[in-house]
């Protein structure tokens, strides 16, 4: 038997032995496996070891379309160390869980509007916060008209959840004070100003939602805008005027297009009108690219993707003439994604989270 056939046979046999060993003392192995991952991770904070600045995390970047790659739509604002919620769709908590924003933290959330992909994470984000947190006051959700209806609705559905809790962990753990959200109700201009932070509202052309808000962060001379679900509008530039980052909802009306008549040629009708109604009240990527330009943005950022991206190859579909729009760096935002603005300066690190 020559020394390469021996050497073969000798690994052979170790592998085997190694596989055997996995196989006995699975459990035991399984065990350690799981404990040092849940020591790893448990209190993970991406917070904790932020530097001072403007940072932004794509919590969840999809839309009432199905994808099972994207989160429903929300971001999340960190100026300092507070943090703020801007939406919260469904699955949005359960991201946040795993690219390390615990819900605990929120300072309050703001909400551009009240379509169901952006309020069906809302309660869970509430129960989270609370349970999380021990508050003894509810968790601040700023909105336009009408946020009291979803506040009080969503307290009113998980109101049985929060008795249960009280009684099973107690008042000390679970303070019933801080349970659910307490309504803010603002008007376009500047609704929230502490610590050197600024946020300010204003009205986008959503109709038939009236009214519906983006916001504009500032803080240490960085700024960040988030259009919410908006029509084209000349007037989004000027509330983005020299925004480090401009985050913008878009949806490619020839890729929805291609879906409407699917839906049509499968003989229904109903889809293929509600697919043919949205393009009227949402930006293109191309529009969200000449408003980059006109406001001279720093960065464009895709959110609220429509329709799904199964694969990021279709990118460059999605963004098709948005290069002859806007000469900056435009990206399509996936979850998970954070943009880091240190105070006084030009510059935007980007990092994946998850």
């Amino acid at each position: 038997m020559n020394l390469m056939k021996k050497l073969v046979l000798f690994f052979a046999a170790i592998l085997t032995l190694v596989f055997a060993a996995s196989q006995i003392f699975k459990v035991q192995i399984g065990e350690r496996i799981f404990a040092k991952a849940v020591s790893k991770n448990f209190g993970n904070s991406v917070l904790s070891d932020l530097p001072d600045g403007l940072h932004v995390v794509l919590i969840g970047t999809g839309s009432p379309l199905a994808d099972p790659s994207r989160a429903g739509p929300s971001t999340a604002v960190i100026a300092g160390k507070r943090l703020f919620i801007v939406d919260s769709g469904g699955g949005a908590v359960r991201k946040m869980g795993e690219i390390g924003l615990p819900p605990a933290a929120i300072e309050r959330v703001l909400l551009t509007h009240f379509h169901s992909d952006h309020i069906d994470g809302l309660g869970e984000l509430m129960l989270q916060r609370w349970a999380g947190g021990g508050y003894s006051e509810p968790l601040p959700i700023h909105g336009p008209k009408g946020v009291s209806e979803v506040a009080h609705g969503l307290n009113a559905a998980y109101a049985q959840d929060r008795n249960y809790r009280v009684a099973h962990h107690g008042e000390g753990i679970v303070p019933p004070s801080g349970f659910g959200g307490a309504p803010i109700e603002i008007e376009a201009g500047v609704v929230w100003q502490q610590s050197g932070i600024e946020v300010i509202a204003f009205e986008v052309d959503h109709e038939p939602v009236s009214p519906a808000f983006g916001y504009r962060f500032e803080y240490k001379g960085r700024s960040v805008v988030i259009t919410g679900d908006t029509a084209y509008s000349d007037d989004l530039a000027r509330h983005a005027k020299d925004a480090d980052i401009l985050i913008s909802e878009a949806l490619n009306p020839d890729m929805v297009g291609i879906i409407e008549t699917a839906s049509r040629e499968a003989g229904n009708n109903r889809i293929g009108k509600i697919i043919n109604d949205i393009p009227d009240y949402h930006i293109t990527p191309v529009q969200a690219a000449k408003v980059a330009h006109d406001a001279n943005a720093g960065l464009l950022v895709y959110t609220h993707i429509v329709p799904a991206l199964p694969s990021a190859y279709l990118d460059a579909v999605f963004v098709k003439g948005a290069v002859d729009k806007f000469s900056g760096d435009i990206i399509v935002g996936r979850d998970g994604m954070m943009f880091s603005l240190e105070p006084q300066s030009k510059d935007i690190e980007r990092h994946q989270l998850k």
